[in-house]
């Protein structure tokens, strides 16, 4: 009988037991505790399963690494702009040294000027060219010069600060890791770049009577390495903010894609052979349009030896090749848009081809403009905008055409 007893007494306590475990489970601080991904409560191994979740990047952290990214390549923008107007004010040889740390101080007293001013007229710009110049004209071109240097270093702060931050909250799955592993490692060459141009503007070369400048070739490799940078950053930033669209794959929209493909390339090629023009100071040779003269064809066209040197160093070349380049690149954006309208796309789509094509157009005017009035800096500098206004329509066209991810592949960045 007591036996009996004893077992009634333990079965009611368990099922009792059960029943406040269930409800404890089921109460609304555990229901705000599920909600909020920090559940302490171990339920059929259901920790280990919340804190995969928390650690595996979702929706939201694409959304906050895709902004950061965005952000990024906005910054990058900035940094090309200011480069451009610090060539067009002719600022970029003003600091005649580079340290990391140091420069970042600029010279504080009356003293310190007189140094950093006495440094800059050993060098062949104030010899040739500014031998008159007095120290406020020095130290308007010395501000512009750290003004885009420092620039730089916003720029690398923000790409590497993020990235370790995001690391280490999980936000980035294996194939995102490289990415933006690449980009930091990108932005490093790229201030050493920066560097390795300037130091061509500060050789001697008594060989030469033209005035001093940095090389054309190291213009353009950092010129292009700022633009793939930004490319790549905003590409990144807008396959993860933006949604691949479920297009029917037709015949005539893979030739879409393809010919999207094909003109942003040119519209990349036609502002990398700017850089060409403003290393050699290109647009001030032949101001006027569309002849140039009075020929479509000038005479002296290739005049260096041999051939190949004139697409690179003959500066009449390099202007006729970036007109050729930029009428090329608006006959084939031209082409894109009312290829597009024969096609059922989303809104989204047709809103990016619709802002690129009017952006070529805008900037074919600048370009013009710029050429007829004999490359005033602010209207210089708004074309060079224009041309990464381009390049961003280009991506986000490209990006609004990608194909839908496979079903394996959804998940990863």
């Amino acid at each position: 009988m007591l036996i009996s007893s004893l077992r009634t007494t333990i079965f009611c306590g368990c099922r009792s037991a059960g029943k406040g475990f269930q409800y404890s489970t089921r109460s609304p601080l555990r229901k705000w505790l599920l909600k909020r991904g920090h559940s302490t409560v171990t339920v059929e191994g259901g920790t280990s399963t919340s804190a995969a979740a928390a650690s595996v990047p979702n929706a939201a952290s694409n959304r906050i690494v895709g902004r950061w990214l965005l952000g990024c390549s906005g910054l990058v923008v900035g940094a090309i702009v200011l480069g451009g107007v610090t060539r067009l004010t002719e600022s970029g040889l003003s600091m005649v040294d580079w340290h990391l740390v140091r420069e970042m101080k600029p010279p504080q007293s009356e003293g310190e000027w007189e140094a950093e001013f006495s440094k800059y007229q050993q060098f062949p710009e104030f010899k040739i060219l500014n031998h008159n110049m007095t120290l406020p004209e020095f130290k308007f071109i010395f501000y512009m010069e750290w003004g885009h240097r420092m620039w730089g270093r916003l720029v690398g702060l923000a790409y590497i600060l993020p990235t370790i931050y995001f690391w280490k909250k999980g936000y980035f799955t294996r194939s995102m890791k490289g990415k933006v592993l690449g980009l930091c490692g990108f932005v490093f060459f790229q201030g050493l770049l920066g560097w390795y141009m300037v130091k061509s503007g500060l050789e001697e070369k008594p060989e030469s009577h033209d005035i001093p400048r940095v090389s054309q070739y190291r213009l353009s490799a950092h010129l292009g390495s700022a633009l793939l940078l930004y490319c790549a950053s905003m590409w990144t930033g807008l396959t993860l903010l933006l949604p691949a669209h479920r297009i029917a794959e037709t015949k005539k929209l893979m030739q879409l894609r393809r010919f999207a493909k094909g003109t942003g390339g040119l519209v990349f090629l036609t502002a990398l052979s700017g850089a060409f023009v403003a290393g050699l100071d290109a647009g001030l040779v032949y101001n006027s349009f569309p002849k140039m003269a009075d020929r479509w064809i000038p005479d002296d066209l290739l005049a260096f030896s041999p051939t190949l040197k004139n697409f690179f160093e003959n500066p009449t070349t390099v202007q006729f090749d970036h007109r050729i380049l930029g009428i090329t690149s608006l006959t084939a954006i031209t082409g894109l848009y009312l290829f597009s309208r024969r096609m059922m796309l989303p809104k989204r789509a047709k809103i990016a081809i619709s802002l690129l094509a009017a952006m070529a157009y805008t900037q074919v005017a600048l370009g013009i403009a710029t050429l007829l009035l004999y490359v005033p800096t602010p209207l210089a500098a708004t074309h060079q905008s224009g041309s990464v206004a381009l390049l961003s329509l280009a991506i986000w066209v490209l990006a609004e055409l990608r194909r839908m991810p496979k079903c394996g592949k959804k998940g990863n960045l």
